[in-house]
């Protein structure tokens, strides 16, 4: 018998030949979905193939299987080592990889085979046949073919039992992308990642069928690119002294690295895309070069996160260091296409500047905005002339695009509507939905970002496609990408937790067919997904199954009440009291718990009699349920909350603070002061290092009533009645957080309360870590 899965895949011809020369999408027409196929967890693979047909029968693979390239084509036996070294990671099968014609019946193979008839129209595509007698993985062009063997891994590697051998249900599959760019963009100038770390991420990406690396290598805080005619800026624009003081910290990848890294990606048919942003984000080339600069002064390389005003200046001499840094870039990456940046260019110093203004008047441009315009089509000629293609950010749009620009929509999808509109191609990464700075989860436990969620669904429910624009104005629609901006990630394993696995999300987002979308069919796909990464060392985050416990005061003293969830809602709940693990046999969950205090509660969502994370733990008794840490207090305001790092604890763990960097204050809701005799406020300091741009006039003033300032609490507005006043000393949480006790008079009732800190300190930004209510009881 045979059961099918045939689905749409939408074909975006123009697109995919901008990237390939070719259509790069395949077209199949849609069939109905059977439910033999969409049983859970029946195909262990992400992206979803586009055509899946189950066929009787089975071939096992084991340890003495061999990976057979019949004409010892080099590119095929470059997949079908890569191949092997996946399965044995993951799998611990040791398969041979060889050529000829094997040795016949006496030895099971996997078979991979260029062939122009296979895979479809697209050089992506690929056809993978299961049966009794092997496998046979088949495509027109080496990058269909390693796409395959990817698929054939995820068939082997259901789960990660070592050296066991796998059964694989007889099966056809034909597959294809659905867009051409497919990429993950990576910023490594406000963090320094090292060469070895890019490899991996490389890997990675080419394990979930993404081919695009956006590599953002320069920026205010960073410059990371040797370039050997202008030496300074990496000699000084690479590096920087923090804020708080000590060892300067950066970093940069000399030419060879480059290219040993754009080898290394090549060989897994990755394209790397080099960023070198202009004419804003340039205060490392300008700290390096004084002479780029509008301003007439010598910036440091930045310190501060946000948007700084140092602009490229317009001078013939500026245009000429550009020519030189980009000849370099382009002898670095052959891909077609350049990124240019274009984003952010506050044009506060092109006004101030004389010489900015004067050449704007020879030049005939009356806006600055135009000047940036102007700017954007000296570069795409530039680019143009040896056969490259620009990128920028959509505030080309607003500049005026150069003829041949491609956007890439960050701020929504407006700028992409509008350069579709006008015959460009784009590609969809806006802030909404594929920023992986964003927080996916809201436990307290998450580490320092946005805390804006963008959780695992979120990143799956993306449609690329603007329904404001038509057929042919969707063809411009080239792809999608993620964003990987490194403010608050200081380590490589920081930006694992981040990318994964929205990662997986946005691999079917962009490869699968529109129509293949099926939330939970994902999440059971993506379980053997998540045994993969723990095979292969990914720190990815748990939040989308992750346990999470809360505890308010119960309907009898001396009991809470505490419910269990998690954000996807995904498996059955055990939960344990006492500090045991939770196992099959524990309590099932179903309705709010209530518990008398002290109480230790246990908990993890279950499949298949199996956690599908480590389980959490919360002690509750009468104090916690009177404390609050950052993230369970609200923000007085809602204008640039963060959540930022700070000091160890003493338990090893890192402080994280929730606070709006524009009105550093927050509220206790809902407090119950009945009894209540004193406040403690674990009170914390972190340097102000902020660019705020035009938004800095929206900073909410706090002015101080004492010398050094003071810690204020108020009952039911901050304009309120004042409960409490601690003055602070110049070493208050000078070097790590400090507890300060306030007594209040006793209350009644359930209020808010609010607390901030009055200070006139420049570059002092005060955190609260937690709020504990005391009772005299």
């Amino acid at each position: 018998m045979t059961f099918r899965l045939r689905i749409a895949i939408f074909s975006l011809a123009t697109a995919c030949a901008a990237l390939f020369g070719v259509a790069a999408c395949g077209s199949h027409p849609v069939m109905p979905t059977t439910d033999a196929v969409k049983t859970p967890r029946s195909l262990p693979v992400l992206p979803l193939p586009a055509l899946v047909e189950r066929r009787d029968g089975a071939f096992t693979v084991a340890a003495d299987t061999l990976i057979l390239v019949p004409d010892g084509n080099a590119d095929a036996l470059g997949v079908g080592e890569l191949l092997a070294g996946y399965v044995r990671q993951v799998r611990g099968l040791k398969l041979a990889v060889g050529t000829g014609q094997g040795s016949g019946a006496t030895r099971s193979t996997i078979v991979l085979a260029i062939d122009p008839q296979a895979g479809g129209a697209t050089d992506e595509g690929y056809q993978l046949d299961v049966s009794a007698q092997g496998v046979r993985v088949a495509a027109r062009a080496p990058a269909g073919l390693y796409y395959g063997a990817v698929t054939l891994w995820q068939l082997l590697t259901p789960d990660s039992a070592q050296g066991v051998p796998v059964t694989v249900p007889a099966m056809h599959i034909v597959d294809g992308p659905r867009f051409a760019w497919r990429g993950v963009m990576l910023d490594v100038s406000r963090h320094y990642m090292p060469p070895e770390f890019v490899k991996q991420l490389i890997d990675w990406m080419a394990l979930h069928k993404l081919n695009i690396l956006h590599w953002h290598l320069t920026d205010d805080q960073g410059w990371r690119l040797e370039i050997r005619k202008y030496p300074r800026l990496t000699e000084i624009g690479a590096w920087r002294t923090p804020p708080e003081g000590g060892a300067r910290t950066g970093g940069f990848y000399t030419q060879e690295q480059v290219r040993d890294i754009v080898r290394y990606a090549s060989a897994r048919y990755v394209t790397i895309v080099p960023e070198i942003d202009m004419p804003g984000h340039a205060q490392a080339a300008i700290a390096a070069y004084p002479w780029l600069g509008s301003h007439g002064d010598r910036p440091a390389v930045s310190v501060d996160w946000g948007v700084n005003p140092y602009l490229l200046n317009v001078d013939e001499r500026t245009f000429g260091f550009v020519a030189d840094v980009l000849a370099e870039v382009m002898e670095l990456f052959p891909g077609r296409y350049i990124h240019v940046g274009g984003d952010e260019a506050i044009k506060d110093q092109w006004k101030a500047s004389p010489r900015v203004q004067a050449r704007m008047r020879q030049l005939g441009i009356s806006t600055e905005d135009a000047l940036q315009g102007y700017f954007m089509q000296r570069l795409e000629t530039l680019l143009a002339a040896h056969g490259r293609k620009l990128v920028g950010w959509d505030e080309i749009v607003d500049a005026g695009l150069p003829a041949d620009a491609t956007v890439m929509s960050w701020r929504g999808a407006q700028g992409a509507i509008a350069a579709a509109r006008a015959g460009h191609d784009v590609i969809m990464a806006p802030s909404n939905a594929l920023y992986f700075d964003y927080l996916q989860g809201d436990g307290h436990d998450e580490p320092p970002g946005r805390p804006t969620l963008i959780t695992l669904e979120n990143v799956y429910d993306f449609q690329p496609l603007p329904a404001e624009l038509d057929a042919a104005q969707a063809r411009h629609v080239i792809g999608v990408q993620a964003n990987v901006w490194t403010e608050h990630m200081i380590t490589p394993q920081r930006v694992e937790h981040a990318l994964f696995p929205r990662m997986a999300a946005l691999a079917e987002v962009a490869w699968s067919p529109a129509a293949a979308r099926d939330w939970q069919n994902f999440l059971s796909r993506l379980l053997p997904e998540l045994g993969r990464y723990r095979a292969l060392g990914i720190d990815y985050a748990d939040s989308a199954f992750a346990m999470r416990i809360e505890a308010s005061p119960g309907t009898m003293p001396g009991k809470a009440t505490v419910t269990l969830s998690s954000q996807t809602g995904f498996g059955e709940i055990r939960y344990t009291l006492g500090g045991s693990e939770p196992a099959m046999d524990s309590p099932r969950y179903q309705a709010p718990l209530q518990l008398a205090l002290p109480q230790q509660v246990t908990a993890a969502a279950f499949i298949d009699g199996r956690p599908i994370t480590p389980a959490r733990q919360l002690h509750i008794d009468a104090a916690s349920l009177l404390l609050r840490n950052s993230d369970e207090l609200q923000g007085c305001s809602a204008k640039l909350p963060l959540r930022l790092g700070g000091p160890l604890r003493d338990d090893g763990t890192q402080a994280v603070y929730r606070v709006d960097i524009m009105d550093p204050c927050w509220i206790y809701a809902n407090a119950p002061l009945n009894g209540v005799s004193r406040i403690e406020v674990r009170l914390g300091r972190l340097p102000y290092n902020f660019q705020l741009g035009t938004d800095a006039r929206n900073v909410v003033p706090r002015p101080p009533r004492t010398r050094h300032g003071e810690l204020q609490i108020h009952r039911d507005s901050c304009d309120g009645p004042l409960l409490a006043q601690v003055p602070l000393q110049a070493h208050t949480a000078a070097q790590r957080p400090e507890t300060l006790s306030a007594a209040i008079v006793p209350q009644a009732g359930i209020h808010s309360v609010c607390l901030f800190v009055g200070h006139g300190a420049s570059g002092t930004l005060w955190v609260i870590d937690t709020v504990q209510l005391r009772s005299e009881r």
